[in-house]
Formats: C-alpha cells, structure tokens, sequence
C-alpha cells in the first residue's frame, strides 16, 4: 500500500510563513498572497509544498488582522494552526511567530515569503542537506547574472562587478533555538530579511544554489508571468470514474465522506461502509491507471474490518503524489431517497478536501434521488457516483 513510506522521517522543522505585507506595488484591493492563480490564492501555492514534505513538523501564518477572513477562505483544506498577527515590520512578525512555535521546540524552522509560490520539494531538501551538515543558517539563492550600475539620477557613476553577488530568496532555514535567540536580542536595528539579521549577529549563513523560478511576486508583470508559467507546466488531465452501492441495515447511524451521519439504519459494509470515499477512491485509481479499491483492499481480508475509508483515499493520494500528479477537482453525486444529504454537504466538502489536500472549490459534492424508482427508490441502499480530475 505505500503507507509506511516516510514513518522513519522525523519531523523536525517548524515553517514560518510571513504573510502580513499589504503588497501596494502590485495594487488592487486584496493584499497579493490572497490573489489567485489558477483559481488558488498565491498563499495556498506556498503552502501545498511544505505541507506534503516528510520533514515538516507545523505550518504557522502570520498575518495582517485586516486580512483573516480572506486568510479562512484561502486554507480551507489544510490543517494549520490558528494564524497570528503580525507586528510593523517584516523582523516584527518574524520575532512573533518565532515566538508562537517556540513551545513546539523544533530543531530547524524555514521562514517564508508568502508571495513566492514557486519553491520546489528539491530546494527544500538541497536547504536541509545544508543544515544537516551542521550550517546553523542555509538560504537559497541565485547568482548575478546582468551587469550592474550604480547611478545618481539617470547619471551612471559606477560599474559594479557582479563577481561573488546573488540575488537572495526565501525559505531561510536556521537553527530554531538560534535565530530565536537573535531575534530576541536585537536592539532594534532594521534588517531586510532574517538571514540579515542573523549575519550581522555573528551567524555564519551558507547559500545554496537555488531557481530563478522561485520569484516573489510583486508587480503585475509578476502575476502574469506566474500564470504563464502555471499554463506551460499543465500536464495532462487524466480523468477517472468511480461507483459504488451499499444496502441499508439495523443500526444508528452512517458515515458519508468521513462526516458521521445520524440516522435511522446504517450501511452494510466490510469497512465502515463510507460509499461515497469508496467510489471517490475508485475514481482516482482510474485515472492514474491504479486498478480499483477491491482488488487493493479485499473485502474479505479481516485487515480491514471496520476500517476507517479515509485509509483508502489517503492510500490513493500518495499514489498520486508518488506519481507527480495533482488532483484538480472531485465530482460527487449521491443518489438516495434519505438520510437528506443538504444539512451535511460543507462538512463533507471540507473533510474531503483536507484530505486530499485541496482547495474547497475543487471538491464539489451533488445530491439527487431516482424519483423513487429502483433499489434506492425504494430506500434500500444509497449509491455513489464519482468522477475525479487528475493532472499528470
């Protein structure tokens, strides 16, 4: 099943994300990190890499108060703790949410821009192969590459040798303890990144290699080269059907999309009998060629009695993630005359999408009856259809 994959990866960095700037280079009326790409906000791009890293402990956002509710909208999906404010400047928020993950006592943590949507799984691991070696501070960054000048006015008074010069970026990953330390001993000097802060008190800081895709966004050039770069790098849909059918029995209660549902019967199952994870599971197996959920969790092997579904879907997404893949959207129809599905469809939306690690709007759940035709006319069962998108 691929389940115990990176069991043996301790978890032991913290990732700061400042995401409290009010980005007035860019314009507009929503702060830069909640515009969307591709329908998801730059935030949520920043967010999804660390979240599925093997090494990552806890996510913690800093934000503008101004900004909560488009920060509520833009993680639906993602299991992070509460946000907290940040202060006047960039070091301000950087100290607060030190502070904040100081009681989770990570060895590492990587602070973050929000506006650089863009890292990659490999920078993050050339970054802790750094630290690992004992480096107390690791940043990415890229080299010099045009000619510089120095000029008063539209007057060039100097050449400047691009020798040795990189272009910094961010995640800056430092010893936790460290950096924290620094921060809090400070005396209020202004310093443009942590990495700043950390040299001038005497941290030795080592640089990797890193992309210049890895860009911040900043201006309206930014964010219609980050949607073109969105666009070059689509793969290519692949979509998956899934259907799936459990009679009703005695019993209390029923379990839809992971969300408990009380009723009057439940549903006959070897699992839990959760028909509508079951045939979403089916239908990301059939688009990424995966075979089906029966033949991968027999209904007759006693392993997975009673089990919970989310297992199943769970097992499905780290085969799309071992295969490069994104899931772009679910689809779900559930077909039955009762329990009423209505008082339940966001509570199943969101658990479903925290499971797949998605935005909310790219899990969409329907219901509908058969007009009391058939077995589900008849209140003998509920049935299930799923299609699923997935990008590969």
């Amino acid at each position: 099943m691929g389940l115990k994959k990176s069991q043996n990866i301790k978890k032991d960095t913290a990732i700061l994300i400042l995401a409290g700037g009010r980005g007035k280079r860019l314009g507009g009326l929503v702060a830069k990190q909640y515009q969307l790409l591709n329908s998801i906000s730059i935030l949520s791009h920043s967010i999804k890499i660390f979240i599925s890293h093997p090494r990552i402990a806890s996510i913690q956002v800093v934000i503008h108060p101004d900004d909560i509710e488009k920060y509520k909208e833009s993680i639906i999906g993602f299991d992070l703790a509460e946000p907290i404010f940040g202060g006047e400047e960039r070091q301000d928020s950087s100290l607060i949410g030190l502070s904040a993950i100081y009681k989770d006592n990570p060895r590492y943590v990587m602070i973050h821009d929000a506006a650089r949507p863009f890292i990659t799984t490999e920078i993050i691991n050339q970054i802790f192969q750094k630290l690992d070696l004992g480096n107390d501070c690791v940043i990415p960054g890229t080299r010099v590459k045009d000619t510089l000048k120095r000029s008063i006015g539209e007057n060039v008074i100097e050449t400047i040798s691009r020798s040795n010069l990189w272009q910094i970026q961010t995640p800056q990953a430092f010893n936790f303890k460290k950096i924290y330390n620094i921060h809090k001993q400070n005396d209020g000097s202004q310093y443009t990144d942590d990495a700043t802060m950390a040299e001038k008190h005497g941290m030795e800081v080592t640089i990797i290699e890193s992309s210049e895709m890895n860009f911040k966004i900043t201006t309206k050039e930014d964010i219609a080269i980050a949607q073109k770069l969105l666009i070059r790098e689509q793969k290519t849909p692949r979509i998956g059907t899934g259907f799936d059918v459990h009679q009703f029995c005695a019993g209390s209660g029923l379990n839809l999309c992971g969300i408990r549902i009380p009723f009057h019967k439940s549903l006959f199952g070897h699992s839990d009998a959760d028909v509508a994870i079951h045939a979403i599971t089916d239908s990301i197996l059939g688009a990424i060629g995966g075979g089906d959920i029966g033949a991968l969790f027999p209904p007759n092997d006693p392993k997975w009695k009673n089990c919970n579904s989310e297992l199943f879907l769970r097992d499905s997404l780290e085969k799309v993630n071992n295969l490069g893949g994104i899931i772009s959207n679910i689809d779900l129809t559930i077909i039955c005359e009762e329990p009423k599905i209505t008082p339940f469809r966001q509570k199943m939306r969101e658990n479903l999408a925290g499971i797949l690690e998605v935005e909310l709007n790219q899990v969409n759940i329907k219901a509908t009856t058969t007009e009391n035709l058939g077995f589900t006319g008849r209140r003998e069962g509920i049935a299930v259809q799923a299609i699923s998108c997935i990008l590969l």
